[in-house]
């Protein structure tokens, strides 16, 4: 799999007065298109969560090109960067309808138990995610 996309709409409540999605939005976005990413991979976070494992996000970035505006059609395209032992790290770009990168960046998450101590992730997961990995991208076995 290269990419995955959600479309998504900014609603009034995540923008300012001027109409321009409020900045920590875009890691919500990210999150949206995370989530639905990891569903079409066969694992939801519900079901981690079930299992007695949590993905916390660690590290994010996020770099602000052009607004996003209220009620503009937005697609967030998620593909992942690199898959370790306990971590996984994903990349985002959030395009407007004519294709223009809006804000760029990237969430590195890590696994943990349900102690909140770091553990490795499932083997059926990091199998999975490996699978849905860009061809050429990096996967570590030692995160």
């Amino acid at each position: 799999m290269s990419e995955f996309l959600v479309t998504i709409r900014p609603r009034y409540g995540e923008v300012d007065r001027m109409g321009v999605v409020y900045h920590a939005h875009y890691l919500s976005y990210f999150e949206i298109g995370r989530t639905e990413f990891m569903r079409s991979l066969g694992t939801p976070y519900a079901e981690l969560e079930t299992r007695g494992f949590r993905l916390a996000v660690v590290e994010a970035a996020v770099r602000y090109r052009r607004p996003a505006l209220y009620d503009q059609e937005l697609e967030v395209a998620v593909t992942l960067a690199q898959v370790g032992r306990a971590t996984v790290t994903f990349r985002y770009e959030l395009w407007d309808a004519e294709g223009a990168v809006l804000s760029s960046g990237h969430t590195r998450l890590g696994c943990m138990d349900e102690d909140n101590r770091p553990c490795a992730l499932p083997r059926d997961v990091y199998s999975r995610l490996k699978a849905g990995m860009k061809p050429g991208t990096s996967s570590s076995e030692t995160s």
